[in-house]
């Protein structure tokens, strides 16, 4: 495994419901991110479709592998390169069950997936009238590091990420869509999860206009004592390569020792807490 390795962060405007132009902007910046000697790039939550797409996800949800994630698997093979991007995944024993999926691509193929557990259904969002929730954390075992996987509203449930930490996560990556008016909410967690688990964290968010709603942007990678080692800009397409060193990891578990402080007795308390709101 690679002591350091290079990210490109993607932050893109995905094109609604144009699956095909969406690909070729993914292979144009994976092939970018090659250049510039990345040895992953990261697109946001739903860049496949785009995220305000009600309906028509019905028509647009693929299973995994299908069409799409076979398209990228040959961009990841022809570059070389890892590549995470968000799409819409249709269950494989319905038609009409609908996964907010993290899909992780590889030169040799799709390396696994994450399907979002949480799932916002409040003020502007709708989700759990179109997506079944997952059920499992996910971290993969890659020659790039050991990189777990969840999006957006997941963050604001420290359960996700200590779970994806516990599993050996050194990386991980949060793809989100999130608008404009939670940006200080987001702010806050990439630091505060990256912080508490002391792991890198890398957040890649969507910018641009969809149906009224605006995307902020605003991504960036978080060191495991919280500092942000790079950042995009704010509501506007951006690309940044940045760097994780692994090397990192001990000397912030040792100055911060969340991992080895952690009571599970207290788990249990707050499964039983959890079941008497």
């Amino acid at each position: 495994m690679k002591e350091k390795i290079k990210l490109a962060l993607a932050q893109m405007n995905s094109k609604r419901e144009n699956k095909k132009e969406n690909i070729e902007k993914i292979e144009t910046t994976t092939k970018k991110a090659k250049e510039q000697g990345a040895d992953l790039v990261i697109f946001p939550e739903l860049s496949l479709t785009g995220y305000v797409i009600r309906d028509q996800l019905y028509e647009l949800a693929e299973a995994i592998p299908g069409p799409s994630t076979q398209n990228i698997e040959q961009i990841a093979k022809e570059t070389g390169m890892h590549i995470i991007f968000g799409m819409p995944e249709v269950s494989e024993k319905t038609k009409a069950t609908i996964f907010n999926t993290s899909v992780f691509v590889g030169p040799d193929g799709v390396i696994g997936k994450y399907r979002k557990m949480y799932l916002p259904t409040h003020s502007v969002f709708e989700e759990k009238r179109y997506f079944r929730p997952g059920y499992q954390t996910a971290a993969f075992d890659t020659p790039i590091g050991k990189i777990g996987l969840f999006i957006c509203y997941d963050i604001f449930f420290p359960e996700v990420t200590r779970l994806t930490r516990l599993q050996g996560a050194q990386l991980m990556v949060c793809i989100s869509a999130s608008p404009a008016v939670r940006r200080n909410y987001f702010e806050i967690l990439t630091a505060a999860r990256a912080l508490e688990n002391t792991a890198f964290l890398a957040y890649v968010n969507l910018v641009g206009v969809e149906d009224g709603l605006q995307f902020w942007g605003g991504s960036r990678l978080v060191s495991p004592t919280g500092d942000v080692l790079a950042k995009a800009k704010y509501d506007v397409e951006d690309f940044v390569m940045c760097e994780v060193n692994y090397g990192d990891l001990r000397p912030a578990e040792a100055f911060i020792p969340t991992l080895r402080d952690l009571r599970p007795e207290l788990f249990e308390k707050l499964k039983k807490g959890s079941e008497n709101l």
